[in-house]
């Protein structure tokens, strides 16, 4: 697979063509790697869908590299779209707005609604930038992983999920670590569709103290949103700490030798019996964003059937690994 390094300007050159051929690309955003196709070709989206195996009316987010681009996807500019934006773009945050008639068909998923997000990483900015001098309206981004699966936060994690061909650019490891908050603006209330690291008070005090209403019937279908997502292998079990610890005390140590039935990943947990593999779940909700997906992955390579996972923090700051985790969580 050639990773090339996002810092060098004739590899983003090199990969702004491929987008400007059709081709698909992984790069770096702060929030996860991107699996990228020109987003104004429903062809080239069309091989998204096909390389992540991931259902064709479940809609991508489009990436642009200046405010004023995602216009040229938007049949409408709601107010609370302006103010989200003004406050949180760049940044990890997408607002789903009327959909331009005949723009990004394959990326919406054949609704009349669009997801657009500005992203914060500089080789982001400059990949998307390069595309753009080269005719490209925005570039369709979902998660670089197979459709479901643990999203990746590093170039290694793309390079182990495709096709040796596929072009990644490394901007090393992602700063956010989760998915963008997404923020339905298309209906008469600003609707919260899936947290992110963007807390909703944060969220509700740039929309002017507007309060968010919550997903419903009627809401947009968007990214991230299926109840069963973000998956390892193994099976992941929530647990609060309490029954944790009383789980692992009936486990006990394992014998010399023996292959371990269960990883753990807990704030506050431990120690954990001898054999029983673990990482630390950081105390803080960023960093326990930041290294969720990574931790997923290291404790899926242990072999183990189960990760034993410690409930968050019932806090608003954690809602965004809640729900990664839950939506993990019901995919066993």
């Amino acid at each position: 697979m050639p990773i090339r390094d996002g810092a060098d300007a004739t590899a983003l050159r090199e990969v702004a063509q491929r987008l400007a051929d059709g081709e698909l690309v992984a790069f770096p955003t702060e929030t996860v790697y991107g699996l990228g196709a020109r987003a104004d070709d429903d062809a080239a989206v069309a091989r998204i869908y096909a390389a992540k195996g991931r259902p064709a009316d479940h809609p991508l987010i489009v990436h642009v590299a200046q405010a004023e681009g995602a216009r040229a996807f938007a049949a409408a500019w709601p107010a609370r779209a302006q103010r989200l934006t003004e406050a949180f773009w760049p940044g990890p945050l997408t607002v789903i707005v009327p959909r331009a008639p005949g723009m990004g068909t394959a990326a919406a998923g054949g609704q009349d609604t669009i997801g657009l997000r500005c992203p914060a990483h500089p080789v982001a900015h400059a990949l998307l930038a390069e595309a753009a001098a080269l005719g490209v309206a925005g570039v369709a981004a979902p998660s670089a992983n197979r459709f479901g699966r643990v999203s990746p936060t590093q170039a290694a994690h793309v390079a182990a999920e495709f096709d040796p061909s596929l072009w990644v650019l490394d901007g090393g490891p992602c700063e956010v670590g989760i998915e963008s908050a997404i923020v339905d603006c298309s209906r008469d209330r600003a609707v919260l569709l899936r947290p992110g690291t963007l807390t909703r008070e944060r969220i509700e005090a740039a929309l002017g103290g507007e309060r968010l209403g919550t997903r419903d019937r009627d809401a947009p279908r968007a990214s991230g949103t299926l109840e069963a997502h973000y998956a390892p292998r193994a099976k992941v079990r929530l647990m609060e700490a309490p029954a944790l610890k009383a789980a692992l005390s009936v486990l006990g140590p394992l014998a010399g030798g023996a292959k371990p039935p269960v990883a753990v990943y807990s704030r506050t947990v431990g120690p954990l019996p001898a054999g029983i593999p673990g990482r630390a779940m950081p105390a803080d909700a960023a960093a326990a964003a930041q290294a969720l997906f990574s931790a997923l992955r290291e404790l899926d390579a242990c072999g183990t059937p189960l990760i034993w996972i410690e409930t968050p923090p019932a806090e608003s700051a954690w809602d965004g690994v809640r729900d990664r985790l839950q939506r993990a969580a019901a995919a066993g």
